[in-house]
């Protein structure tokens, strides 16, 4: 049923109420006036019909075609003037037509009206002007054929929804014998419709996880009238166990049996009003009896229609109306949170409890308003191409011996980019590129020459600004070098595919590329044009992710996707770019929260239970940690390495308030002020608030004992120093 709301009256509506409401379209197709077509058009009128009139076939057609009436009339009393028939093929042709209806002049009644039914028509009327008898017959069409043709359109859309829909849909007759199951549920459950359609539900191999009254619980509850919902274990045709929320629905019938004969359905007619409610429509006979059809049971896999925020909250509310008073005010505090649309955003407190943590946090994850009529122009270049001085041939076997060197222990978390970086003349991105992305076989994958290869790699080094002193084509290899480590992590390689790696590897790559050395929120607040460009959302990192298929695509040299099949490279291009617009920072909270309930806690519970497993199903979820944690390890890099990164970030956030007060605008982050800021306060508000549960839920996904050490040492370092109340990167000499 539907509650129609109009400002404060409440109107309760009924299927037949909604389709009386409809305005049937009536198509008169008369060669004359006379009182026949009079007694119509008055019908019409008083039922309150839309009413068009032809005089010709053609004029018929071409009316038809353009309002696509419900119900058309044809004369066909005076044959000479047009060929009823071939109007009404036509009709038919062109578009599905619900009603025709034919006229014969009482004295041909006993003409044979078989080949009027092979044109098209279905009813007959009897020539007779009366104007109620018109109206009777208009009303006799409009609930017999018109109407059901109505509920077989609905019918024809509804099993057009259920073929269409990504979700698995299985349903069975009253005796749980299958019925139907959609495509979904034949590549979910890896079987076909053949095997299925036909056979008892008992007869399809059941997991043995669910609980053994399980499925006596399920037809009880079905048996009553009632919606069952819950966590039920399905098994695939190759023996796999997959887990899925169900969502099971008994289907009324119009008949008014529900299951058992004594259960009338006006008893459970409105029982579930949020829930998905079907009625099988009935054959109606030429006397206007029904016949019962047997009801059946929907059974619907995985996410419904419902959001599941809106699912929690449905379910906090039923269980208020039965909670004591101090429970439910409880309730209504946490639905206030829940309605909020920042889920995942941290609040803090006066900005006189940690001045650090408050700047830190609020100008990396907000983006602030603009409040100056000053704009910064951030060059919108043509790319960079690649440097004369970087275009001789460079392969594995011509790395030179003191840059190979410095790349043997690549493999390693303690690797050294600062070395490399040196011996790279500040190039470390394109030789440890080449390394690694040899290791990974990613030229096999691609099936691009290596050439092509060095070739990207110069020209996307070439389009890191080097004189940032943070965000540069070093930092890009250091983010690089920690997602390769990763990727080798057990776990890890379970859980995604070959073409993950390699996206994986290509988003760490270019995650950074064109980075001006600002942050979003100075971008927005200086009106830049990128920002304008992408609407203050995720500005930077949508500018990474274009610019880096731009630079590759635009020329076949340097083109790495130019010989992967079309489909693979859209899954391919799909997958970088989702994992680069995972670094913005605004998105940190609910990233890891994701990963944190839908990876650590079943991952918790297999472990508890001796069981492992993969998360193929949450590879999204998996590589979107991977690249975060690979952009924000820096304090879980060997101390010297912490502090060096460490030192280049301040320089660079000191650089962006520089310029905010030259410029006149809002100062982000005014604890960034060269002049007074603490590093050690900044980078031990950046591990509490960012670094700390992030590792901690990566660590006991890919198990990094060494990485957390070394975070455990670098958070000692930075306290000892605050305790000293020193605001340097390192204690002053002895």
């Amino acid at each position: 049923r539907l509650i129609r709301t109009t400002g404060s009256n409440e109107h309760e509506c009924t299927n037949d109420d909604l389709t009386s409401s409809l305005f049937l379209q009536v198509l008169l197709v008369f060669a004359k006036e006379d009182s026949q077509s009079n007694g119509f058009c008055w019908a019409c009128e008083k039922g309150n019909f839309r009413c068009s009139m032809a005089r010709t076939p053609e004029s018929a057609l071409e009316c038809f075609l353009e309002k696509h009436h419900d119900l058309v009339i044809i004369d066909h009393r005076h044959s000479r003037h047009f060929d009823a028939e071939a109007l009404c093929r036509n009709c038919h042709i062109n578009l599905w037509v619900l009603t025709c209806v034919l006229f014969l002049r009482p004295d041909r009644e006993e003409a044979s009206v078989m080949p009027l039914i092979n044109a098209g028509f279905n009813r007959r009327y009897v020539e007779n002007a009366n104007m109620m008898a018109c109206y009777n017959e208009l009303l006799q069409l409009e609930h017999g054929e018109v109407r059901a043709q109505f509920k077989l359109r609905a019918g024809n859309a509804i099993f057009t929804a259920l073929e269409q829909s990504q979700e698995a849909i299985e349903i069975t007759s009253e005796d749980q014998v299958i019925q139907y199951v959609n495509p979904a549920y034949e590549s979910i459950m890896g079987y076909q419709q053949g095997e299925l359609i036909g056979k008892e539900i008992m007869e399809v191999p059941k997991s043995e996880k669910n609980k053994p009254d399980l499925l006596e619980t399920i037809n009880s509850c079905i048996r009553k009238g009632k919606e069952w919902q819950g966590i039920y274990y399905a098994k695939k045709k190759n023996g796999d166990s997959i887990q899925q929320n169900v969502k099971i629905t008994p289907v009324i019938g119009q008949g008014g049996i529900f299951f058992s004969p004594d259960i009338q359905s006006s008893k459970h007619k409105d029982r579930r009003k949020g829930s998905l409610d079907v009625r099988s429509t009935t054959s109606r006979g030429s006397d206007g009896s029904s016949q019962r059809r047997h009801s059946s049971m929907a059974r619907i896999h995985s996410m419904t229609i419902e959001a599941p925020i809106t699912k929690v909250i449905n379910i906090i509310n039923a269980a208020q109306e039965s909670s004591p008073m101090p429970v439910a005010e409880a309730l209504d505090r946490v639905l206030e949170i829940l309605r909020t649309t920042e889920l995942y955003s941290p609040q803090f407190g006066t900005k006189d409890e940690d001045p650090h943590t408050n700047d830190l946090v609020g100008g990396l994850m907000t983006v602030s308003s603009r409040l100056s009529g000053n704009e910064y122009i951030l060059a919108t270049k043509q790319p960079h191409h690649i440097p004369s001085h970087l275009t001789t041939p460079l392969s594995l076997n011509d790395i030179p011996p003191r840059i190979a060197e410095t790349m043997e222990n690549e493999e390693s978390w303690d690797f050294d980019i600062v070395n490399l970086e040196a011996a790279t003349m500040r190039r470390p991105l394109t030789y440890l590129g080449m390394k690694i992305f040899s290791r990974f076989g990613v030229c096999e994958f691609l099936n691009c020459p290596e050439a092509t290869l060095r070739s990207w790699l110069q020209v996307i080094e070439a389009n890191y600004h080097s004189s940032n002193s943070y965000h540069n084509s070093s930092h890009a290899a250091d983010v690089l070098h920690a997602t390769a480590y990763f990727l080798c992590k057990e776990r890890v390689k379970q859980s995604l595919d070959p073409i993950d790696e390699v996206a994986a590897l290509i988003a760490a790559t270019v995650h950074d590329v064109d980075h001006p050395g600002r942050t979003n929120s100075f971008l927005c607040n200086a009106g830049s044009e990128l920002a304008i460009l992408y609407n203050d959302t995720a500005v930077l990192e949508s500018h990474h992710a274009a610019l880096a298929f731009q630079i590759t695509t635009r020329d076949d040299k340097c083109n790495i996707f130019k010989n992967i099949e079309r489909n693979e490279y859209r899954t391919l291009r799909q997958a970088i770019i989702d994992m680069v617009l995972a670094t913005e920072m605004t998105k940190h909270f609910e990233h890891v929260n994701k990963f944190v309930n839908s990876i650590n806690k079943p991952l918790a519970a297999l472990e508890e239970n001796g069981l492992s497993c993969s998360f193929k199903e949450n590879r999204i979820l998996v590589k979107r940690m991977l690249i975060k944690c690979a952009d924000i390890s820096n304090p879980c890099r060997p101390q010297e390495l912490c502090i060096e990164w460490a030192g280049r970030i301040s320089e660079e956030y000191f650089a962006q308030t520089d310029e905010e007060k030259r410029q006149g605008l809002p100062v982000v982050m005014p604890v960034f002020d060269r002049n007074t800021c603490s590093i050690p306060k900044s980078q031990i508000s950046f591990i509490d608030y960012f670094i700390t549960d992030m590792f901690d839920a990566w660590d006991a996904f890919a198990d990094l004992p060494n990485l957390m050490q070394h975070l455990d040492n670098n958070f000692k370092y930075w306290k000892g120093l605050d305790e000293r109340k020193l605001h340097s990167l390192r204690p002053p000499p002895e």
